[in-house]
C-alpha cells in the first residue's frame, strides 16, 4: 500500500470519528440549549410587560402578509420572528424582530407594545457589537428612550425625519439605527396585524 493511500485512509478514519463524536455532543447539548432559549425568551417577555404573570402570555402566528408590508413600508432589513398575545391586566403584544443591520451583525430584540400602541420596554436578546460602543445599546441609558412612547416610528436624531427621536450612542450610530429599525418593525407589524 503506497503512502498517499495509507494516508487518505487515516484521514478519512479520523473525519469518521470527529463526524459521530460531533454528532454525540450535539446531541446531548441540543435540549440544555434550547431550554436556555426558552428561558431567556420569556425572561425578556416578563422585562417588557413586568406587570404580567407568566400565565398571561400566549404564542401566536406570524402573520406573515403584515410582517411583510411592515417591513417594506419602513425600508428595513428586518424581519418579524415571533409575536406572543399579552392577555390581563396590561394587554398587548410582543413582537420580536431581527435588524439585519448592525455593524457586527444581526441584532435580535423583544418589544412589548401594550394595546393603546405604546412600547412597554425593549429587551436585547442577542448582539454582538464592538465592545465599548456599540455594546452600549444594552445599557438602559440607551434602550430606555423607547419606553413610554406611543409613535408611529422611531428615528435616529441625526439622521432627521418624521418620528420619535432617539439619541445616537456616540460613535455607535450603524448600532443606533438597527435598534431602532427592529423597534419600528416590531411596531409596524403592529400596526399592520392588530
Amino acid at each position: 500500500m503506497n503512502k498517499i493511500v495509507k494516508n487518505a485512509i487515516i484521514l478519512t478514519l479520523i473525519t469518521l470519528v470527529s463526524g459521530v463524536g460531533l454528532g454525540f455532543v450535539y446531541e446531548i447539548t441540543k435540549e440544555p440549549i434550547a431550554q436556555a432559549q426558552d428561558a431567556a425568551k420569556k425572561e425578556a417577555w416578563q422585562e417588557v410587560f413586568p406587570e404580567a404573570s407568566s400565565s398571561d402570555f400566549e404564542e401566536i402566528d406570524v402573520d406573515a402578509k403584515a410582517a411583510e408590508k411592515a417591513i417594506k413600508d419602513l425600508g428595513v432589513k428586518a424581519e418579524i420572528d415571533e409575536v406572543c398575545e399579552v392577555k390581563g391586566g396590561e394587554a398587548g403584544y410582543i413582537v420580536t424582530a431581527t435588524d439585519k443591520e448592525g455593524y457586527g451583525g444581526d441584532i435580535k430584540i423583544t418589544v412589548g407594545i401594550t394595546s393603546d400602541g405604546t412600547v412597554s420596554g425593549i429587551s436585547i436578546l442577542s448582539i454582538s457589537e464592538t465592545a465599548g460602543l456599540g455594546m452600549k445599546a444594552t445599557e438602559p441609558v440607551f434602550y430606555e428612550q423607547y419606553e413610554g412612547k406611543q409613535t408611529d416610528r422611531f428615528v435616529v436624531s441625526k439622521d432627521g425625519g418624521d418620528g420619535e427621536p432617539i439619541d445616537a450612542l456616540s460613535g455607535a450610530t450603524i448600532t443606533s439605527r438597527a435598534v431602532t429599525g427592529a423597534v419600528n418593525a416590531a411596531l409596524g407589524y403592529y400596526q399592520n396585524a392588530f
